[in-house]
């Protein structure tokens, strides 16, 4: 007799809650430990201590003479600062000194491009250099990266979660060979029961079908049980970073927060949306959630294509076919390029889509528009948006009027003052959660992905995205980010001063470190 929803909902939720804490008992122990050392150190060997001290003062300078972020290092210097042998020891147990987490995947090559399609690429970046020289450049450090510009790529412009997941699940009707799907979210509910079913009928046509989704992100959402209900009808099924492994080096904060869903290889999406109820408002605990994405169809659904294929292999699976098998057969006559990029902590302390975000933001002459739900950056993204809001670009940043994280918030009014007094404008979206995240810059170029303006998202997790040039699409975006801040409320420099006191010191201590939050 199958159990009630109910009943199903509440046991997915104990036995996420029970490996969650699972990993949060090791992870308190090891800090307990960790002071207990340190005090007992301090009583019975003050020598000992006093040399460990001065090491932990060493270490601190150390850290901050050592490349990589300010935000990272700020971090680690005020726990070793504040508890010197306790926070010496933690930054050496939890790798503190290597940014380059390499968790358990395999490291792999991603799959390989011809000699002639890295020369079209090439050609494909100084047609565009000729038209936007500064998009030009942006793109040629993109494709040095690894990340090719493609021509002939038809890319729609999805400007809602309900609109992202319809069509998803009305092209996966049409799929005839391989469907490969990615995403931090999966979550049981009225979308996933659409997706099972089409995915049930396809496999029985023998389509190829392969899901991957992060356990973090899913862990309260899913069942065993719906994974198993997956693997009998012959779905492959992978499970990014379990978060009961790695507890020892704090492993369990690097997460797959990547959106990608591959058919046929013509058609891929990517942006914002997970699989779940609330992205397509058919639940509204945060208001309406206003999310995005992109199809795109043509030579450029490659990039992502690969992406998923590279971090499948990386995880140990195996693709049934050739590489080549899962390449994109049609072509679009159609203005501009496309150009989609990954990023990983695997890539630390180089972070290719902050370094996009820092250029875009850099080389925009006329207007530079940003939505993200949250905010925590360095100094460097700082100082590249008060630079432009300060050179008479017009600067204009979106975030949830309604936040799903009041802690994230908090760490994003304290960037408020300083990003004011140098004339960016910030709107806050008053009839719920914006969860879009899209860089657009001069009418000319934008970037849609899974990518956050914040720490975690530069540093900690697995994203993508694709950057879309001199393409009719992004007047549509621009369109669409207008109706946003039609519908917000904008933030002045006399409202933010006058926040309570409460918000400011709390959002000042948990800045300090935003890194783990």
């Amino acid at each position: 007799m199958k159990k009630p929803k109910v009943q199903q909902h509440t046991e997915r939720r104990i036995a996420a809650a029970l490996r969650l804490l699972l990993a949060f008992v090791l992870l308190v122990a090891q800090i307990g430990l960790t002071f207990l050392l340190s005090a007992l150190l301090r009583q019975r060997s003050a020598i000992v201590y006093t040399v460990l001290e001065l090491a932990a003062m060493a270490l601190a300078i150390r850290i901050y003479n050592r490349p990589g972020t300010a935000a990272y290092k700020m971090g680690w210097i005020a726990l070793v600062l504040l508890a010197p042998v306790a926070g010496m020891i933690l930054y050496l147990l939890w790798s503190g000194d290597r940014q380059n987490k390499q968790l358990n995947l395999k490291r792999i090559p991603l799959p390989r491009e011809s000699e002639a399609k890295e020369e079209q690429s090439r050609l494909n970046v100084e047609k565009l250099r000729r038209v936007h020289p500064q998009w030009g450049r942006m793109a040629s450090y993109i494709h040095r990266q690894g990340f090719p510009l493609y021509q002939h790529t038809r890319v729609s412009y999805l400007p809602s979660g309900e609109e992202y997941l319809a069509d998803m699940l009305e092209r996966m009707e049409q799929a005839e060979h391989f469907i490969l799907m990615e995403y931090f979210i999966m979550a049981t509910g009225q979308i996933w029961d659409k997706l099972v079913d089409v995915l049930q009928r396809k496999s029985a046509q023998g389509v190829e079908i392969k899901l991957l989704f992060d356990d973090f992100g899913s862990m309260m959402r899913i069942r065993g049980e719906d994974l198993e209900q997956l693997r009998q009808m012959g779905v492959e099924v992978k499970i990014f970073n379990p978060v009961h492994h790695y507890v020892n080096r704090l492993y369990f904060n690097y997460r797959d927060h990547r959106k990608i869903t591959s058919i046929d290889g013509d058609t891929v999406y990517t942006g914002g949306v997970n699989v779940g109820d609330e992205y397509a408002n058919i639940t509204h605990k945060l208001g309406y959630w206003k999310d995005c994405g992109v199809r795109l169809e043509g030579e450029g659904a490659w990039g992502l294509t690969r992406e998923f294929i590279h971090m499948w292999e990386e995880l140990d699976g195996r693709m049934e076919q050739e590489h080549d098998y899962y390449r994109p057969h049609g072509r679009f006559e159609v203005d501009g390029f496309c150009q989609s990029v990954s990023d990983g902590p695997d890539n630390n302390p180089q972070s290719t889509v902050e370094d996009i975000y820092l250029q875009m933001i850099s080389g925009a002459n006329r207007m530079v528009y940003v939505t993200s739900p949250y905010l925590a950056i360095d100094e460097a993204m700082i100082k590249a948006l008060c630079l432009a809001g300060d050179s008479g670009v017009d600067v204009r940043l979106m975030l949830p009027g309604i936040p799903d994280k009041k802690y994230a918030y908090l760490v994003a009014e304290c960037y408020f003052g300083e990003l004011l007094s140098h004339g960016v404008q910030i709107f806050t979206y008053t009839p719920g959660f914006l969860h879009s995240k899209i860089v657009l810059a001069d009418r000319e170029t934008a970037f849609v992905g899974s990518v956050n303006v914040d720490y975690r998202s530069f540093r900690l997790h697995f994203e993508c995205g694709t950057l879309i040039y001199d393409d009719p699409v992004v007047e549509e975006i621009l369109e669409d980010l207008h109706g946003i801040i039609g519908e917000s409320a904008e933030v002045s420099l006399e409202d933010w001063k006058k926040r309570p006191w409460y918000r400011k010191l709390l959002g000042t201590v948990l800045r300090l470190f935003a890194m783990w939050i």
